[in-house]
């Protein structure tokens, strides 16, 4: 019984760092902050939730991470200035309209004049400016995820800088789930502390009569 209040205290104790991980974290982020391309490499994040302006992609570049024919996600550079080397900041993106047009680009054309074709007439998306609202990959699981895209975007020969910024784009602060994790931590806290005290009654010896 005591090893089950223990792995009980220890599980309440885990929900309630991730709910409070969750929680300061959406504090912190209420909006995304506005930041250009320029300042987020020279001084690094502000936050956690960004809107990230002024940065030129090149889709061409861009790497499936899907692992598999079903393109669902691309790692995108994003630079200061077309062609600017090292790449400073890699975007993951499930954008639908991106999404399309690398997959007409790679399996809709039978000739490499038809791709051609197809780039120039969409050169805007291809090749332009555009603004970045998401989150930056961090923590414990999503660190793993990290390495695993930094490691994917070196094998592609991408000339990665050393301080490289990963951005989830789409990704939002978690709203509720933070202070659901918090409310069952506690309520588990104090389930275990009631345990706890009707074992010590039952433990407590009973007064002897004294007639």
């Amino acid at each position: 019984m005591k090893r089950f209040r223990f792995t009980l205290t220890a599980i309440c104790l885990v929900l309630l760092w991730l709910g409070w991980t969750d929680v300061s974290l959406f504090l912190r982020n209420r909006t995304p902050q506005s930041v250009s391309v320029a300042d987020l490499i020279q001084n690094g994040p502000p936050r956690e939730w960004l809107h990230v302006t002024g940065g030129y992609q090149n889709l061409l570049e861009g790497i499936s991470t899907s692992g598999t024919l079903e393109l669902e996600a691309f790692l995108i550079p994003l630079r200061l200035s077309p062609g600017a080397q090292p790449i400073d900041i890699l975007v993951e993106t499930r954008d639908p309209h991106i999404i399309q047009l690398l997959q007409d680009y790679y399996f809709k054309f039978d000739s490499t004049a038809e791709q051609q074709a197809y780039q120039e007439a969409h050169a805007g998306d291809f090749l332009g400016r555009r603004d970045i609202t998401g989150m930056l990959v961090g923590g414990l699981v999503a660190s793993g995820n990290k390495d695993k895209l930094l490691k994917l975007a070196q094998e592609e020969g991408l000339d990665i800088s050393e301080n490289i910024i990963f951005l989830s784009e789409g990704k939002e602060p978690a709203r509720i789930r933070g202070f659901f994790f918090l409310g069952l931590g506690l309520l588990g806290l104090l389930k275990v502390g009631s345990m706890w005290r009707n074992t010590g009654k039952d433990a407590a010896p009973e007064t002897e009569n004294p007639l």
